[in-house]
């Protein structure tokens, strides 16, 4: 750690950063601490090394800790250095990339090691929503460590040896082979983003810093479009959702986020006409509290750092399960906010969408500034099959009745929906009315926050 490339941690940010960028910061702090003989142990850096450094020319700061060192446990001088790193990246306006290995707070510093972690954790509150914040994990993320990683707003996590844990694993009540610690178990509890080798984490953190916005007053990312704006998506109405997204993104290029947390909804980012949007997609019709989950932090997080969410809507009913119908209340209650509470441009397109389920996700009733949808689209309250059982015994009048009202045509002359648009014009249709909404500005009522 003396300057030199040798230890994990020095070798982690060297090969994610661009080459000969780093430049070190406290190189020199130790730690102060001298009970239980820490003055004659070997600490460099105290275990942590920080700094900036770019990624494809953009600035970002950047912290790794050496399992080496203490376990790449968390000390007084240790958090030190890492609540200065993000003070600096605020000060800067450029994102934060932890690469996080470490077994926890430094038992022999006590209250310093701890005090030092909420130090961090309230430096990160500071900076979210003003800075991007990434976490890799490739070893131990242990304790309050899983804290720090839930208040990142994208992580990443090794898929052979990392683990992540509030309480250690052989100490959980039926964990067996350290399971849940493992990055799929916290990728399907929708803490992780995505998992891979540490070549491919490199690699996907790359791809964020250059699709994202380097703080929340860039305004969206733009680049120059080398894709058709007016090119035809065929049978787009026909689609699987995966690959609805790609053909409506320039160069068919999508970024996934929470690809194994919740299977029925879709969230990521591609850009439409050069700009980075946030897009939405039903993958099943019908909508798990997880799912709602899922769009409902995208949606956040698109508003905070003033991209655009674009949302291809197909939705029929709330997943009839036990555990969605614990959850849902509150989680469809956190989607339609995340709607109702964006200010930037949020256009959606609607399959098909039916009761709240279909509210919740971006309605013109919520705010959407534009709403499409296709001639054989379904929006209305229910089902008319079902609504004629509950309303006329099932009678074949009141089902063509309540049929002609789930049209998009009724929708539409209600002024529910903007326009009807033929499948294959989504993608112009999308680019065009970005371009529209550019200068959108929005005034609210002036308060602290809300409390959903």
């Amino acid at each position: 750690m003396d300057n030199q490339s040798t230890s994990s941690a020095m070798t982690r940010i060297q090969s994610l950063l661009d080459e000969f960028s780093f430049v070190e910061i406290g190189r020199l702090v130790e730690a102060r601490s001298t009970d239980f003989n820490l003055a004659e142990k070997k600490a460099p850096s105290d275990g942590v090394v920080t700094g900036y450094g770019t990624i494809d020319g953009n600035l970002v700061y950047v912290y790794a800790q050496d399992a080496a060192v203490l376990g790449g446990s968390i000390g007084e001088m240790h958090a030190r250095k890492i609540a200065n790193i993000y003070s600096m990246a605020m000060k800067n306006q450029a994102p934060v990339i932890a690469l996080v290995d470490c077994s926890g707070v430094r038992l022999e510093e006590a209250n310093d090691s701890l005090f030092g972690l909420g130090r961090i954790y309230k430096k990160q509150t500071l900076a979210s929503g003003q800075i991007p914040q990434i976490t890799a994990i490739f070893g131990n993320c242990g304790g309050g460590l899983t804290v720090l990683a839930g208040l990142s707003d994208y992580v990443l996590m090794e898929n052979t040896t990392a683990k992540a844990y509030v309480n250690a694993p052989d100490a959980v009540i039926g964990n067996k082979d350290d399971e849940i610690a493992k990055a799929a178990k916290r990728e399907e509890f929708g803490l992780v983003d995505f998992d891979g080798t540490e070549d491919e984490i490199f690699a996907q953190i790359r791809k964020l810093v250059a699709v994202l916005p380097g703080n929340n007053e860039d305004g969206g990312v733009l680049e120059e479009n080398t894709d058709d704006l007016n090119r035809a998506v065929l049978s787009f109405d026909t689609l699987e959702a995966g690959e609805a997204v790609k053909q409506l993104a320039d160069n068919g290029i999508f970024l996934e986020t929470k690809k194994g947390y919740s299977s029925d909804v879709i969230t990521g980012f591609a850009q439409i006409g050069g700009e980075t949007v946030a897009i939405v997609a039903n993958k099943s019709q019908k909508l798990t509290w997880k799912g709602a989950d899922k769009a409902a932090r995208l949606v956040s997080f698109a508003n905070a750092f003033d991209l655009p969410v674009v949302s291809i809507v197909d939705v029929t009913a709330y997943c009839n399960c036990e555990c969605t119908e614990k959850h849902m209340p509150t989680m469809a209650a956190r989607l339609a906010y995340a709607y109702s509470n964006a200010d930037v441009p949020v256009i959606t397109v609607v399959k098909n969408a039916l009761g709240t389920a279909g509210l919740t996700f971006g309605a013109k009733a919520l705010g959407a500034d534009i709403v499409y949808a296709y001639n054989n689209s379904k929006i209305g309250v229910m089902d008319a099959e079902q609504a004629a059982k509950l309303v006329c015994d099932g009678d074949a009048e009141a089902q063509k009745k309540f049929a002609e009202q789930n049209t998009a045509l009724a929708a539409a002359k209600r002024g529910y929906v903007d326009e009807i648009i033929a499948p294959e014009e989504t993608r112009q249709r999308i680019a065009a009315s970005l371009q529209m909404l550019g200068w959108k500005s929005v005034y609210r009522p002036d308060k602290k926050n809300g409390t959903v």
